[in-house]
């Protein structure tokens, strides 16, 4: 995507700027023309965060202050679940809503594939004002860690603010979780500073213990509501249960309680559930509506998505890539009683290695069988991160197969009845990258076939 293709954007980034000096006046000189990928023009540029001033000022300076600034509702967050249950509520409460993550964009009823989580300044700027054309009045936003850290968000006013958890990932970006978690921060102690903004929320997950500690660096600057099974939290769950048809939970809110049913299964969804009812609750929406409307929450692709099988055993697809992730989504399928958990998961390529052997001795611990597989290898060979995976094994539950489409259908020949199969790692994705081409692939696709190619059994 390019913005103001082929045309002139005004002012080198500077140290400052003047406010009254009009842009068109330099931009003679110092124009710089969007005629090649925004990630070569940044490049160039070297400041992200000085080019979203650039476009701040650019767009104010024309009438076309950026959208996250002139809407109703802001909303940023780290979850794609989350995402999906604003917008229904958000819809529900009369405004329409955009949104921008890891899964897609929605521009209205226009759905884009998402090429990043967060996109770059200019990609950015021109996806919201999109939405505001269209006549939204809400956007929401999946904030990454990266985006935060090269300040593709700066310049943006937020209404509410959500910390989910962090746990260790994109290491090989931040180096450490230390300057991961400064990154992430960014987003929550920028409230105290927003000009128009100034009654911002922070929704702040009191679980994790990154959680506290952002609570504790706010101190009170902005206002804060906290969730979680804490007894401290001001949305709180307690009594949880998990079916395959989906999860319900008791919600101590507002000193009032409140029976939630959602039709997505897992502990962490329950988390979900309860950080989307407080951003939802902060910007206006009724509690008890917002409530009432889990019960319509949508599913999110390839995030425990179950594959049809038609067969006397379960499939499910998720995203889950980090050892953290994986864990919890195994505990997950482990409460709904099945005979044996069959994984079939790998490692992404060119990112933390570190996180590999941690993965496999999850998979090792809370799963029956394993197969371990290719991911995304980009430019490393597939056989060296199986082999890194493998490290954290210690029992001989597993096998590997390199080829992630006959991994899964091993996985399906595998199963017996009661079984529950975890194909884990891609989620959403439809292709598969490696060093010198990427090719069309979808676990779910891939499940299908293995399905349709194995007999029933009578």
């Amino acid at each position: 995507m390019q913005l103001f293709s082929g045309g002139p954007i005004a002012g080198t980034p500077r140290t400052s700027w003047d406010a009254h000096e009009s842009v068109l006046e330099n931009h003679a000189t110092e124009a710089l023309r969007v005629d090649q990928p925004v990630a070569a023009l940044v490049r160039d540029l070297k400041q992200r965060g000085l080019l979203s001033d650039t476009l701040v000022l650019f767009t104010t300076e024309f009438g076309r202050t950026p959208f996250a600034q002139s809407a109703e509702d802001a909303v940023g967050t780290g979850r794609d679940h989350n995402r999906y249950g604003f917008s229904v509520w958000l819809a529900g409460a009369g405004l329409r809503s955009g949104l921008i993550g890891t899964v897609r964009y929605e521009i209205g009823e226009r759905v884009l594939p998402a090429t990043r989580t967060t996109p770059e300044s200019l990609d950015l700027q021109e996806l919201l004002a999109q939405m505001a054309s269209v006549g939204c009045k809400a956007a929401v936003m999946e904030v990454s860690s990266h985006a935060l850290a090269q300040e593709r968000t700066r310049g943006l006013e937020w209404d509410v603010t959500v910390f989910t958890n962090l746990t260790q990932d994109h290491l090989d970006f931040h180096q450490t979780m230390a300057n991961y978690f400064e990154s992430k921060a960014r987003l929550f102690t920028g409230l105290r500073d927003q000009p128009n903004k100034k009654q911002a929320t922070a929704v702040i997950n009191l679980d994790d213990p990154y959680g506290e500690r952002i609570v504790s660096r706010l101190d009170h600057a902005v206002p804060v509501v906290t969730y979680g099974m804490s007894a401290r939290a001001d949305f709180r769950a307690s009594n949880y249960r998990v079916e395959f048809s989906g999860t319900s939970f008791q919600l101590d809110a507002r000193g009032k309680i409140y029976l939630v049913r959602l039709p997505l299964i897992g502990r962490f969804n329950v988390s979900n559930a309860m950080a989307a009812l407080a951003a939802a609750t902060s910007l206006g929406v009724s509690l008890r509506e917002a409530v009432l409307s889990l019960a319509k929450s949508p599913q999110v692709p390839g995030r425990l998505e179950a594959v049809p099988a038609k067969r006397q055993f379960q499939i499910f697809v998720d995203y889950a890539h980090t050892d953290d992730a994986l864990l919890n989504v195994l505990k997950t399928l482990r409460e709904l009683g099945p005979r044996r958990l069959i994984l079939v998961f790998g490692a992404g390529g060119d990112r933390d290695k570190e996180k590999r052997p941690l993965m496999g001795r999850v998979a090792d611990q809370n799963a029956d069988y394993s197969i371990i597989t290719s991911d995304n290898p980009r430019k490393e060979d597939p056989l060296a991160i199986i082999a890194d995976v493998r490290e954290g094994f210690r029992t001989k539950n597993f096998e590997t197969v390199p080829d992630r489409a006959e991994a899964i259908a091993r996985a399906i020949a595998l199963a017996q009845p009661r079984d529950i199969i975890l194909i884990a790692g891609k989620g959403h994705e439809t292709y598969q990258e490696f060093a010198d081409h990427t090719i069309p692939f979808d676990d779910r696709q891939m499940a299908r076939r293995a399905i349709e190619n194995r007999p029933l059994e009578f």
